[in-house]
């Protein structure tokens, strides 16, 4: 039980904007054989959904602090960002498994007012897609 405690809570930090590794604590599990890889698979999604969650709720009231001296991002970066996603819209949100870019994507679909059923289910596959293709690549290394 430990071991699904600790994978959901490293796939939830690493969907937020804090730095960590899911992939690692995921690998690490499957190659222990001790967990079945579905379990092992959903308990990722399931807590990098909800890191992408906060990122999305985050984004949502961000921008109430956009003029606040310590507001991490410039006006130009935010009108670059929402710019690109009215560009390409919602379906940018399957790239939300994406290192570096994946995380801001989800809070910029937040600060877009993205619908929350639309975002779930795209952010969803995106992410469980990951997990699927990352333990398959390690099953079949074993």
């Amino acid at each position: 039980m430990i071991s699904y405690l600790g994978l959901w809570l490293a796939a939830f930090a690493a969907a937020t904007l804090l730095p960590a590794q899911s992939e690692a604590v995921l690998t690490a599990l499957l190659i222990s054989g001790k967990h079945s890889a579905a379990v092992l698979i959903a308990v990722a999604t399931f807590g990098n959904v909800l890191g992408s969650l906060v990122n999305w709720w985050l984004g949502r009231s961000v921008l109430r602090w956009q003029s606040a001296r310590w507001f991490p991002v410039s006006g130009h970066q935010l009108d670059r960002a929402q710019g690109w996603y009215r560009r390409y819209g919602r379906w940018t949100l399957l790239g939300s498994w994406l290192p570096v870019v994946g995380d801001p994507l989800t809070l910029v679909a937040g600060v877009m007012k993205e619908p929350l059923l639309p975002f779930l289910l795209l952010v969803t596959c995106a992410k469980g897609l990951r997990y699927v293709v990352l333990a398959g690549l390690v099953l079949a290394w074993l």
